[in-house]
């Protein structure tokens, strides 16, 4: 596919200038190139994976710094900011405290991270691990966002967000200017959805160039909610899905990128991503965590109406569990 010219979609429909674009994504892949990783793009014939379309290319994300995408926005906040002494906090359900700790070791600042009472033994020991002191704030991300808060008025530590800031937006952006870089334009994209920061970023530098298309759990339906009802609105969330894809409010900076520029969203129901999961492994040797096997969990499903010469990207974001759950 080809890019259209940037200004054609300018002041489409009555939402708010995306707060991300192209030049911050840019911005952001020169701030932080030294500090993550360029994760690999696995290109296969659609036929290898059982797939009916042309190409199916994998953005081995889970590879990356902190076994998530996340380190590319955590780095990029830090980058942009002089630190307090007080150094950094965060609420995270795990990933995005993993790397929030990461990337404040790096930089030698010291990072708290709040997390809800959902998040697994897994993530707990990676925090701790990195180097995070790590707080339980309550029995959902929300209150641990609250708590976080609390922490971040008393101290005058640099607040990170998990999801909701342009630089952690912009951040995962830099994962779709790689796939283009090596492949080009794929003529669609499927993104796992918590709270809307990595969607928002893929969307924001391909700025409607191709598919964007949102792979959520049918208990954990944020995004989804927000584009049948017009607006963001809360959602209960639960699941194998919701340490990492938890949020109940689609992100605010996330919503008007998302709006304009992702195409289709579908909700995926507990055995199919568990099944997915385990398939990713059996058959590929990769191991990701539940949240990351959504889009594989979609076209093998047939969810997702493919034409035959397609290429579709698919992003794995994630690999912070415990293996023990792969047969």
């Amino acid at each position: 596919m080809n890019r259209p010219d940037p200004t054609a979609a300018a002041g489409a429909g009555t939402d708010p200038a995306p707060s991300v674009g192209p030049a911050a994504i840019r911005a952001a892949m020169e701030r932080i190139k030294h500090d993550v990783r360029r994760t690999p793009l696995w290109r296969l014939p659609g036929a290898a994976l059982g797939v009916p379309c042309a190409e199916v290319w994998l953005k081995l994300e889970h590879m990356q710094l902190g076994g998530s995408f996340k380190a590319r926005g955590m780095f990029n906040r830090l980058r942009s900011h002089r630190l307090p002494a007080a150094g950094v906090v965060i609420a995270s359900g795990g990933n995005a405290g993993i790397a929030a700790a990461l990337a404040a070791r790096a930089l030698g600042a010291r990072c708290e991270v709040f997390v809800p009472e959902t998040t697994p033994p897994s993530k707990r020991h990676r925090l701790l691990d990195a180097g995070a002191r790590m707080t339980v704030g309550g029995a959902t991300y929300a209150e641990a966002f609250e708590a976080c808060l609390d922490r971040q008025i008393a101290t005058g530590a640099l607040l990170m967000h998990a999801y909701d800031q342009p630089e952690v937006i912009a951040g995962a952006g830099t994962l779709a200017m790689e796939i283009e870089a090596e492949a080009g334009v794929p003529d669609r994209v499927l993104v796992s959805v918590g709270g809307g920061g990595l969607i928002a970023g893929v969307a924001a530098w391909f700025e409607g160039c191709t598919r964007v298309e949102s792979m959520e759990p049918e208990r954990a339906p944020t995004l989804h909610s927000a584009l049948q009802r017009g607006e963001p609105v809360d959602v209960e969330v639960g699941g194998i899905a919701a340490d990492s894809l938890g949020a109940r409010h689609i992100g605010r900076l996330a919503w008007p990128i998302c709006r304009q520029h992702v195409v289709a969203s579908y909700l995926l129901p507990e055995d199919l991503i568990a099944a997915a999961q385990q398939r990713l492994w059996q058959e590929l040797r990769l191991a990701v965590e539940p949240g990351a096997a959504l889009p594989m969990a979609a076209l093998w499903a047939r969810a997702v109406e493919l034409a035959p010469d397609e290429r579709v990207a698919v992003v794995l974001c994630g690999a912070n569990f415990d293996p023990a759950a792969l047969a």
